[in-house]
């Protein structure tokens, strides 16, 4: 199946992995670099062959090349620590293949000021917020309302992930009213594995999803070979969460995603999509909207390279 242009909604860099979360480490490890404390014990945080702990836009690039996708984008999170810096220098020197969303420090009271200067000094085209990491503190705030009404006046975009089922939905519904010309993109899939049974099953992701019916909103796929790790590839209860959501949202309200660099420790980058390409159950025009034309529109890439299948060694 040939997709014309394929665009990853949701993607990890850094150049350096030093933070702590809860009061606990999440730092590189010397002597591997492809290995990570995390949260109290050792983590494989990167694919074996990325040994000096640097996950960089050019070693994404050669994996997008591969895979035949054309550009993606770029959010953050706290695990990781601020990447805002290599992020700029990222979008400056790959602006046709990269988005990439600033990130405050939502942690602490003021941040209003850090984000204003992200987006307006900076230039960042919009902002990631880990709200899953946030339960707490509220996603409609005086100060959580006074950025996104900002965001929504300077044509920003939001990139937003809510903890799993419903517990955050009704602040963000209350962002969309209040905002509604700002551009959300939901990440990971709205949590999409329940604790037990089917997430078709279970209403409260299905609101979560259902936000998508507003016009200004989107859902995007990041991480969802994770979610399903434990089925593994071809991930089939994946490919029915997936079907279940366009039959709530329809199709033109999805993006594909991969959570790269995480998931490729198990599974190749393109192993992240092709899946879908393989599966029964999908159309050839949803694949396609799914895969890149969704996110082309929503994020408003231009010209794309042309990339042709190369030939492994193996074939």
């Amino acid at each position: 199946m040939n997709i014309p242009h394929i665009i990853d909604a949701h993607s990890h860099l850094w150049w350096l992995q030093d933070t702590s979360w809860n009061g606990q480490r999440i730092r590189t490890l010397s002597g591997n670099g492809s290995r990570s404390e995390f949260l109290g014990e050792e983590r494989q945080m990167l694919p074996p062959f990325m040994i000096d702990g640097h996950n960089t836009a050019e070693v994404f690039l050669s994996n997008m090349d591969y895979a035949q996708v054309g550009a993606a984008v770029v959010v953050q999170e706290f695990i990781d620590g601020l990447q805002n810096d290599y992020l700029l220098e990222v979008q400056r020197r790959f602006p046709a293949r990269f988005f990439c969303y600033g990130m405050a420090n939502y942690l602490q009271d003021g941040f209003y000021d850090q984000a204003l200067r992200l987006l307006a000094e900076d230039g960042f085209p919009g902002l990631a917020i880990p709200a899953h990491r946030l339960l707490g503190r509220s996603l409609a705030s005086a100060e959580m309302m006074r950025t996104f009404r900002f965001m929504e006046a300077s044509g920003k975009y939001l990139s937003i992930t809510l903890a799993d089922g419903a517990r955050q939905v009704a602040e963000l519904r209350e962002v969309i009213q209040e905002c509604p010309g700002l551009r959300i993109a939901i990440g990971h899939f709205g949590m999409a594995e329940p604790p037990a049974g089917p997430p078709w099953h279970n209403e409260d992701w299905r609101q979560q999803i259902k936000l998508a019916r507003h016009s200004n909103v989107m859902i995007e796929s990041g991480g969802i070979t994770w979610l399903y790790n434990s089925e593994f590839y071809p991930f089939p209860s994946a490919v029915r969460a997936i079907r279940e959501a366009a039959s709530l949202v329809g199709w033109e309200k999805l993006m594909w995603g991969s959570d790269y660099p995480r998931t490729i420790t198990a599974i190749t980058y393109r192993m992240s999509y092709d899946f879908l390409l393989h599966s029964r159950e999908l159309r050839a025009d949803d694949l396609s909207r799914f895969l890149g034309s969704n996110a082309r529109r929503f994020y408003g890439f231009g010209e794309l390279p042309e990339l042709p299948y190369i030939k492994n060694m193996s074939e």
